[in-house]
Protein backbone atom coordinates (compact mmCIF):
# COMPACT_ATOMS: atom_id res chain seq x y z
CA UNK A 1 0.00 0.00 0.00
CA UNK A 2 1.17 3.58 -0.96
CA UNK A 3 0.41 6.10 1.86
CA UNK A 4 0.29 9.71 0.11
CA UNK A 5 -0.13 13.41 0.72
CA UNK A 6 -2.18 15.45 -1.28
CA UNK A 7 0.03 18.78 -0.52
CA UNK A 8 -2.93 21.13 -0.88
CA UNK A 9 -2.15 22.92 2.26
CA UNK A 10 1.18 23.88 1.40
CA UNK A 11 0.90 24.01 -1.87
CA UNK A 12 3.12 27.39 -0.85
CA UNK A 13 6.08 25.20 -0.90
CA UNK A 14 7.79 24.95 -3.79
CA UNK A 15 8.10 21.35 -5.77
CA UNK A 16 11.34 20.64 -4.33
CA UNK A 17 10.13 21.77 -0.51
CA UNK A 18 7.46 19.89 -0.90
CA UNK A 19 8.99 17.02 -1.41
CA UNK A 20 11.30 17.54 1.73
CA UNK A 21 8.34 18.46 3.75
CA UNK A 22 6.24 15.33 2.67
CA UNK A 23 9.14 12.81 3.89
CA UNK A 24 9.32 15.26 7.18
CA UNK A 25 5.56 14.36 7.94
CA UNK A 26 6.40 10.90 7.81
CA UNK A 27 4.58 10.04 4.08
CA UNK A 28 6.51 7.57 1.80
CA UNK A 29 4.76 9.19 -1.22
CA UNK A 30 3.19 12.46 -2.93
CA UNK A 31 -0.16 12.98 -4.13
CA UNK A 32 0.36 15.64 -6.58
CA UNK A 33 -3.08 18.03 -6.59
CA UNK A 34 -3.42 20.53 -9.72
CA UNK A 35 -0.77 23.58 -9.16
CA UNK A 36 0.17 26.34 -10.96
CA UNK A 37 4.10 25.05 -11.57
CA UNK A 38 3.29 21.84 -12.79
CA UNK A 39 -0.43 20.67 -14.10
CA UNK A 40 -2.57 23.55 -13.54
CA UNK A 41 -6.33 23.55 -13.43
CA UNK A 42 -7.74 23.63 -17.05
CA UNK A 43 -4.31 25.05 -18.45
CA UNK A 44 -1.41 23.78 -20.29
CA UNK A 45 1.06 22.33 -17.71
CA UNK A 46 3.68 24.85 -16.83
CA UNK A 47 6.34 21.73 -17.36
CA UNK A 48 9.71 21.99 -18.90
CA UNK A 49 13.20 19.60 -18.92
CA UNK A 50 14.84 22.03 -16.14
CA UNK A 51 11.80 21.47 -13.86
CA UNK A 52 11.11 17.87 -14.57
CA UNK A 53 14.90 17.32 -13.38
CA UNK A 54 14.75 19.36 -10.57
CA UNK A 55 11.76 18.06 -8.92
CA UNK A 56 13.13 13.88 -10.24
CA UNK A 57 16.09 14.96 -8.23
CA UNK A 58 14.20 16.20 -4.63
CA UNK A 59 12.19 12.80 -4.86
CA UNK A 60 14.94 10.86 -5.03
CA UNK A 61 16.93 12.53 -2.28
CA UNK A 62 14.08 12.87 0.01
CA UNK A 63 13.08 9.32 -0.66
CA UNK A 64 9.59 10.30 -1.78
CA UNK A 65 7.51 8.39 -4.34
CA UNK A 66 4.92 10.20 -6.90
CA UNK A 67 1.96 7.97 -6.64
CA UNK A 68 -0.21 10.02 -8.72
CA UNK A 69 -0.60 12.79 -10.70
CA UNK A 70 -4.24 14.76 -11.16
CA UNK A 71 -4.74 16.35 -14.60
CA UNK A 72 -7.92 18.81 -14.03
CA UNK A 73 -9.09 19.32 -17.98
CA UNK A 74 -12.77 19.68 -19.65
CA UNK A 75 -12.64 16.45 -21.10
CA UNK A 76 -16.93 16.37 -20.72
CA UNK A 77 -17.83 20.11 -22.21
CA UNK A 78 -19.87 20.08 -25.18
CA UNK A 79 -17.84 23.01 -26.40
CA UNK A 80 -15.24 22.30 -28.91
CA UNK A 81 -12.49 24.73 -28.10
CA UNK A 82 -12.75 23.17 -24.63
CA UNK A 83 -12.98 19.64 -25.17
CA UNK A 84 -9.95 20.38 -27.96
CA UNK A 85 -7.79 21.63 -25.76
CA UNK A 86 -8.92 19.53 -22.64
CA UNK A 87 -7.88 16.85 -25.03
CA UNK A 88 -4.35 17.99 -25.79
CA UNK A 89 -3.35 18.92 -22.41
CA UNK A 90 -4.35 15.59 -21.73
CA UNK A 91 -1.67 14.26 -24.03
CA UNK A 92 1.09 16.37 -22.60
CA UNK A 93 -0.12 15.17 -19.32
CA UNK A 94 0.38 11.67 -20.23
CA UNK A 95 4.12 12.57 -21.80
CA UNK A 96 5.25 13.83 -18.34
CA UNK A 97 3.83 11.58 -16.34
CA UNK A 98 6.13 8.75 -18.41
CA UNK A 99 8.80 11.31 -17.72
CA UNK A 100 8.13 11.67 -14.39
CA UNK A 101 7.92 7.78 -13.80
CA UNK A 102 4.20 8.50 -12.49
CA UNK A 103 1.97 5.27 -12.91
CA UNK A 104 -1.19 6.95 -12.00
CA UNK A 105 -3.78 9.79 -12.83
CA UNK A 106 -6.55 10.41 -10.67
CA UNK A 107 -9.57 12.52 -12.42
CA UNK A 108 -13.29 13.87 -12.09
CA UNK A 109 -15.63 13.05 -14.68
CA UNK A 110 -16.12 16.49 -15.07
CA UNK A 111 -18.84 19.06 -14.60
CA UNK A 112 -18.91 19.68 -18.21
CA UNK A 113 -18.74 23.09 -19.86
CA UNK A 114 -16.44 25.95 -17.98
CA UNK A 115 -19.41 27.70 -15.55
CA UNK A 116 -19.08 31.29 -16.73
CA UNK A 117 -20.48 29.46 -19.91
CA UNK A 118 -22.58 26.79 -18.97
CA UNK A 119 -24.43 28.81 -15.82
CA UNK A 120 -25.21 31.31 -18.84
CA UNK A 121 -25.93 29.08 -21.28
CA UNK A 122 -29.66 27.46 -21.58
CA UNK A 123 -29.75 25.91 -24.68
CA UNK A 124 -28.95 22.33 -22.72
CA UNK A 125 -25.79 21.55 -23.45
CA UNK A 126 -25.04 20.52 -20.63
CA UNK A 127 -27.60 17.27 -19.65
CA UNK A 128 -25.72 14.68 -18.18
CA UNK A 129 -26.21 12.79 -21.68
CA UNK A 130 -24.39 14.85 -23.49
CA UNK A 131 -21.63 15.20 -21.12
CA UNK A 132 -21.12 11.60 -21.07
CA UNK A 133 -21.21 11.68 -24.71
CA UNK A 134 -18.07 13.81 -24.97
CA UNK A 135 -16.33 12.42 -21.76
CA UNK A 136 -16.51 8.85 -24.07
CA UNK A 137 -15.33 10.84 -27.29
CA UNK A 138 -12.16 11.96 -24.76
CA UNK A 139 -11.79 7.89 -23.87
CA UNK A 140 -11.83 6.65 -27.18
CA UNK A 141 -8.91 8.65 -27.61
CA UNK A 142 -6.76 8.60 -24.95
CA UNK A 143 -7.32 4.98 -23.25
CA UNK A 144 -5.28 3.46 -26.16
CA UNK A 145 -2.26 6.08 -25.38
CA UNK A 146 -2.63 5.00 -21.61
CA UNK A 147 -2.55 1.61 -22.55
CA UNK A 148 0.63 2.00 -24.53
CA UNK A 149 2.64 4.00 -21.86
CA UNK A 150 1.54 1.47 -19.00
CA UNK A 151 -0.28 4.05 -17.32
CA UNK A 152 -3.72 3.80 -14.83
CA UNK A 153 -6.49 6.74 -14.75
CA UNK A 154 -8.64 6.41 -11.79
CA UNK A 155 -11.63 7.86 -11.94
CA UNK A 156 -13.78 9.69 -9.11
CA UNK A 157 -17.14 10.34 -9.15
CA UNK A 158 -17.88 14.38 -7.43
CA UNK A 159 -20.41 16.04 -6.36
CA UNK A 160 -21.66 18.75 -8.62
CA UNK A 161 -19.94 16.28 -11.90
CA UNK A 162 -22.56 15.38 -14.54
CA UNK A 163 -21.45 12.01 -12.30
CA UNK A 164 -22.15 12.14 -8.71
CA UNK A 165 -22.93 8.29 -7.43
CA UNK A 166 -20.93 5.08 -7.08
CA UNK A 167 -22.86 2.95 -9.21
CA UNK A 168 -23.19 4.29 -12.53
CA UNK A 169 -19.57 5.59 -12.33
CA UNK A 170 -18.43 1.88 -12.03
CA UNK A 171 -21.04 0.89 -14.88
CA UNK A 172 -19.20 3.16 -16.92
CA UNK A 173 -15.69 2.16 -16.04
CA UNK A 174 -16.57 -1.70 -16.56
CA UNK A 175 -17.81 0.16 -20.01
CA UNK A 176 -14.72 1.66 -20.67
CA UNK A 177 -13.32 -2.20 -20.38
CA UNK A 178 -9.66 -1.24 -20.45
CA UNK A 179 -6.92 -2.58 -17.74
CA UNK A 180 -5.94 1.25 -17.98
CA UNK A 181 -8.99 2.69 -16.16
CA UNK A 182 -10.12 2.20 -12.71
CA UNK A 183 -11.77 3.48 -9.63
CA UNK A 184 -11.12 5.98 -7.07
CA UNK A 185 -13.18 6.42 -3.64
CA UNK A 186 -13.31 9.87 -2.44
CA UNK A 187 -14.23 9.11 1.31
CA UNK A 188 -14.98 12.58 2.16
CA UNK A 189 -18.03 12.27 -0.57
CA UNK A 190 -19.22 9.38 0.65
CA UNK A 191 -22.98 10.84 1.60
CA UNK A 192 -22.95 12.07 -2.25
CA UNK A 193 -22.65 8.59 -3.64
CA UNK A 194 -25.81 7.00 -1.81
CA UNK A 195 -26.91 5.89 1.67
CA UNK A 196 -24.85 2.99 2.35
CA UNK A 197 -21.00 3.69 2.43
CA UNK A 198 -20.27 0.00 2.51
CA UNK A 199 -22.25 -1.11 -0.54
CA UNK A 200 -20.64 1.47 -2.60
CA UNK A 201 -17.20 0.68 -1.40
CA UNK A 202 -18.32 -2.83 -2.23
CA UNK A 203 -18.84 -2.37 -5.77
CA UNK A 204 -15.41 -0.80 -6.42
CA UNK A 205 -14.51 -4.21 -5.82
CA UNK A 206 -11.81 -5.64 -8.17
CA UNK A 207 -11.73 -2.06 -9.85
CA UNK A 208 -10.53 0.06 -6.68
CA UNK A 209 -6.99 1.27 -6.61
CA UNK A 210 -7.13 4.71 -5.14
CA UNK A 211 -8.86 5.94 -1.85
CA UNK A 212 -8.83 9.47 -0.54
CA UNK A 213 -9.32 10.12 3.31
CA UNK A 214 -10.70 12.93 4.94
CA UNK A 215 -14.46 13.09 6.95
CA UNK A 216 -17.58 14.85 6.35
CA UNK A 217 -21.00 15.45 7.71
CA UNK A 218 -23.97 13.94 6.34
CA UNK A 219 -25.69 16.56 4.90
CA UNK A 220 -28.59 14.43 4.15
CA UNK A 221 -29.38 14.23 7.79
CA UNK A 222 -31.51 16.20 10.40
CA UNK A 223 -33.88 17.00 7.70
CA UNK A 224 -31.35 18.29 5.19
CA UNK A 225 -30.57 20.97 7.94
CA UNK A 226 -26.51 19.70 9.12
CA UNK A 227 -25.56 22.97 7.40
CA UNK A 228 -28.15 25.70 7.83
CA UNK A 229 -27.43 28.34 4.77
CA UNK A 230 -29.02 31.81 4.31
CA UNK A 231 -31.22 32.68 2.76
CA UNK A 232 -33.84 29.89 3.01
CA UNK A 233 -33.18 28.06 -0.21
CA UNK A 234 -30.24 29.40 -1.59
CA UNK A 235 -29.01 26.71 -4.27
CA UNK A 236 -25.26 25.88 -2.62
CA UNK A 237 -23.92 22.43 -1.49
CA UNK A 238 -21.39 21.85 1.18
CA UNK A 239 -18.47 19.04 1.14
CA UNK A 240 -15.92 18.65 3.49
CA UNK A 241 -12.60 17.73 4.03
CA UNK A 242 -11.77 17.46 7.84
CA UNK A 243 -9.66 15.24 10.31
CA UNK A 244 -10.58 11.76 10.95
CA UNK A 245 -13.71 12.64 13.95
CA UNK A 246 -14.42 15.61 12.80
CA UNK A 247 -17.45 14.09 10.73
CA UNK A 248 -19.88 11.40 10.90
CA UNK A 249 -17.95 8.73 8.47
CA UNK A 250 -18.05 5.37 10.12
CA UNK A 251 -14.18 4.82 9.98
CA UNK A 252 -14.42 1.09 12.01
CA UNK A 253 -16.81 0.22 9.02
CA UNK A 254 -14.86 1.79 6.22
CA UNK A 255 -11.43 0.77 6.92
CA UNK A 256 -12.41 -2.77 7.51
CA UNK A 257 -14.55 -3.30 4.48
CA UNK A 258 -11.20 -2.30 2.82
CA UNK A 259 -9.25 -4.45 4.78
CA UNK A 260 -11.68 -7.18 3.72
CA UNK A 261 -11.72 -6.31 -0.06
CA UNK A 262 -7.82 -6.89 0.27
CA UNK A 263 -7.43 -3.34 -1.14
CA UNK A 264 -3.73 -2.64 -1.85
CA UNK A 265 -3.20 0.92 -3.42
CA UNK A 266 -3.12 4.25 -3.22
CA UNK A 267 -4.20 5.75 -0.08
CA UNK A 268 -3.69 9.46 0.32
CA UNK A 269 -4.70 12.39 2.86
CA UNK A 270 -6.74 14.81 1.56
CA UNK A 271 -7.31 16.95 3.96
CA UNK A 272 -7.80 20.64 2.99
CA UNK A 273 -10.08 22.26 5.89
CA UNK A 274 -7.13 22.82 8.18
CA UNK A 275 -4.37 25.36 6.74
CA UNK A 276 -3.24 26.83 9.82
CA UNK A 277 -2.43 23.53 11.17
CA UNK A 278 -1.72 21.95 7.94
CA UNK A 279 1.35 19.95 9.42
CA UNK A 280 -0.08 18.56 12.72
CA UNK A 281 -3.23 17.36 10.96
CA UNK A 282 -1.22 15.45 8.48
CA UNK A 283 0.64 13.51 10.99
CA UNK A 284 -2.14 12.77 12.75
CA UNK A 285 -4.12 11.50 9.95
CA UNK A 286 -1.00 9.53 8.88
CA UNK A 287 -0.77 8.05 12.66
CA UNK A 288 -4.54 7.52 12.68
CA UNK A 289 -4.56 5.51 9.30
CA UNK A 290 -1.61 3.23 10.17
CA UNK A 291 -3.38 2.40 13.46
CA UNK A 292 -6.64 1.37 11.50
CA UNK A 293 -4.25 -0.36 9.16
CA UNK A 294 -2.52 -2.46 11.79
CA UNK A 295 -5.69 -3.34 13.36
CA UNK A 296 -7.25 -4.43 10.23
CA UNK A 297 -5.35 -5.65 7.46
CA UNK A 298 -3.20 -9.19 9.54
Amino acid sequence: MKMALDPHMIRHLSLEETCRKTAELGYDHVELSPRPDFLSWWTRPKVYPDRIASFRKALKDHGVGLATLQPMYRWASPYPDEWEAAIDNWKRAIEIAVEMECPMFVSEFGRGGSPDRSLNDRSGLHRPETCETQFFRAMDILVPILEREGLTLSLEAHPEDWLEEIAPAIDIIRTINSKAVKASFIAPHTFFYGPDMVANLRATEGHLVHVRLADTYDHTRSSQLRYIVNPPGAKVRVHQHTDFGQGEIDWESFFSTLADMKFDGVMSNCVFAWEDRAEDSARFMLAETNRYIAKYWK
